[in-house]
């Protein structure tokens, strides 16, 4: 059953975590998602297969990216950094609407439910979610974030660095979680996404 209900929870989750990603470009601009149809709350629309198995059993993972045209934008630089940052930010807020009754309703008899047993496995998703979207490297949505923060001069090694970077951050990935993992114990991943973790369920009342 935990499966079950983690398996729904990740799909709203990306569903939502996309479809933001879209409409915040298409209100900025760019009619690309919507030709694309990914202004959509149908999960068929947003999830890679792949990307959903590695969440599940590697805490990474990705859903179906949202294709947007810069050219499009009135503020490329600004413009994309906010479709970027709509990702995570509709995972942090969905954690936050999570964490009401999960936190002033752990004593009443709802607690016992099925239901509030789903708003905590959604809560969780989302939380890594929002961890693992934040992080600045490719193709992670921080990636995109902080290009409101680079320079004009260093431009086109920033656009470099997210087009090749890709490749080299999922190869890290792959050998931090397959191979580091299982040779030390340790993961720089889970590290970075334990601390932000942290954080943010401290943000939302549930941490110490």
């Amino acid at each position: 059953m935990s499966l079950i209900l983690g398996i729904f929870a990740l799909l709203m989750s990306v569903t939502i975590h996309e479809f933001c990603h879209a409409v915040t470009a298409v209100f900025l601009g760019d009619p690309t998602p919507r030709i694309h149809g990914r202004v959509s709350l149908n999960p068929m629309r947003h999830i890679d297969p792949l990307g959903t198995l590695a969440l599940i059993f590697f805490k990474f993972g990705w859903g179906k990216p949202v294709v947007f045209n810069p050219n499009n934008l009135k503020k490329p630089t600004r413009d994309s950094a906010l479709i970027g940052l709509a990702g995570p930010a509709s995972n942090l807020l969905m954690a936050i609407v999570a964490a009401i009754p999960l936190k002033y309703l752990a004593t009443t008899a709802f607690s016992q439910t099925i239901f509030f047993e789903f708003i905590g496995v959604f809560f969780v998703v989302n939380i890594l979610l929002f961890s693992l979207n934040i992080l600045p490297f490719p193709p992670f949505d921080g990636s995109k974030i902080i290009g409101v923060f680079v320079p004009f001069r260093f431009r086109r090694a920033y656009d470099a660095y997210l087009e090749s970077g890709v490749v080299w951050v999922l190869i890290f990935i792959a050998f931090d979680q397959m191979i580091l993992r299982w040779i030390t114990g340790f993961s720089v991943l889970n590290y970075l996404i334990g601390t932000i973790s942290t954080l943010v369920l401290s943000l939302v009342g549930l941490g110490s």
